[in-house]
Parts: C-alpha cells; structure tokens; sequence
C-alpha cells in the first residue's frame, strides 16, 4: 500500500516540525543560529496541506481531503497560540489525528505486479 504523495509530504512536514519543536522544548537542541527553520516547515506543512486539499477534492483522494480540512483549524491558530507555554504544543498536536487520518485514507494497494 502507498499513500498519495501529496499527503504523504503534509505528514512528513508536520512530524518534522514536531520533531524540531520538541528537541527545542527539551532542550536538545539549540536553534538560535536558524529560528528560521520552524517557521519555514510550519509554512511547508500549511502549503502542503493546501495543495493535498486542492489535489485530492475532485479525484480518487476526496475523502482523504475531507479529513485533512479540519486541520487547518488548530493549524491557523498556531501563531496565536504563544510558543513559550503549553499551548502551543497542544494546539499543534489538535492536527495530529487529522493529518494521519487523511494520510491512511489517502491509500491505495500498490499497482505494481
């Protein structure tokens, strides 16, 4: 089974975030050279979850775009949420079950024979 790539990235690009954000929180990491780098994968998630939107609403991934939409919910809320307390890692892990969702629904079985 292989997922639409398009979903596959949106997913990518949120772990990836997550992982970043939670080696800053945990203090394994140290980001003061290149704070940069998660504002840029938040806006590589948020843009890969439009175009997975986009890509998936009139073809064989539908579903799975329906249940990528609620994601931008808690996604658009992100820069509001303060990133020094414990509700930015909370509003950021209410995408969480939406993003894998879509990425499960976004399946198919291999083609390949």
């Amino acid at each position: 089974m292989t997922a639409d790539p398009s979903f596959a990235m949106v997913a990518l690009c949120y772990l990836a975030n997550g992982a970043l954000g939670t080696a800053v929180a945990a203090r394994l990491m140290d980001t003061r050279g290149f704070r940069w780098l998660h504002h840029a994968l938040y806006i590589a998630t948020c843009t890969a979850g439009v175009v997975a939107v986009a890509a998936g609403w009139r073809g064989p991934n539908h579903r799975a775009a329906l249940v990528l939409l609620p994601a931008a919910v808690p996604l658009a809320a992100l820069p509001w949420a303060g990133s020094r307390t414990a509700r930015h890692p909370l509003v950021a892990l209410a995408a969480a079950p939406f993003i894998a969702a879509s990425l499960i629904c976004s399946m198919r079985p291999d083609e390949r024979r």
